[in-house]
């Protein structure tokens, strides 16, 4: 219980600061969002278009483990992580909130889980990323990066979700081993305090889950 509001409680203090205390909307905002999700990034800082991309790439990690931890959950999965890819965090901590503790795999995995379970998803997903933050951190203007931080709500929020979301994935990593027999504490911390990709690293190596056919 004490887990569950403490998520509860999370949840409406990052709405409250996103909505109340973060810096005002610029101007400018959607025409950024519409030149970043159009891929018209040309006079983009490359920081903001590694990080929006990478903001992306999150809900696909989560999704690599939501899924399959909904499966054992009397609420489906699939709501909160189609609704992370537009809003990240603030999507996922409800779920983390009203989930129950879940170490074991019910059921057979279909053809989308098996992609989810995949390790050649994982590879995928870190070479993205490895690519993206390779890309911003070389290319980037880290002055007009922060600059942006403080006078507009968009890269602020954004900025802060991506902490959040690196910050919340070990509440799922716990029984997402469990499910997999690995009991490791080192990997378990080594994954949790490595942001991005530490739970990248961990869907490259983690053992399938075995479904109730036996089969990885």
């Amino acid at each position: 219980m004490v887990r569950k509001i403490g998520f509860w409680l999370l949840w409406i203090g990052f709405v409250s600061y996103a909505f109340l205390l973060a810096p005002p909307d610029r101007p400018d905002t959607w025409a950024l969002i519409q030149n970043l999700s159009t891929g018209n990034v040309q006079s983009i800082n490359p920081l903001i278009v590694a990080l929006f991309n990478i903001m992306g790439v999150w809900p696909i990690i989560y999704s690599c483990v939501l899924f399959i931890d909904g499966r054992g959950q009397k609420l489906p999965a699939w709501p909160f992580a189609a609704a992370s890819f537009a809003v990240g965090a603030f999507a996922l901590l409800p779920y983390l909130a009203l989930r129950q503790p879940n170490p074991q795999f019910t059921g057979q995995k279909n053809a989308f889980l098996k992609v989810l379970d995949s390790r050649i998803t994982g590879i995928f997903l870190i070479l993205g990323a490895a690519g993206l933050v390779a890309y911003g951190l070389v290319n980037g203007d880290w002055g007009d990066f922060i600059l942006q931080w403080q006078t507009s709500r968009f890269i602020h929020v954004m900025s802060l979700d991506f902490c959040m979301l690196s910050a919340l994935f070990p509440a799922l990593l716990g029984d997402d081993m469990a499910r997999r027999g690995i009991k490791n504490p080192a990997l378990f911390w080594t994954v949790s305090l490595i942001p991005l990709f530490g739970p990248l690293a961990y869907l490259c190596l983690r053992k399938p889950v075995i479904d109730a056919g036996g089969e990885a």
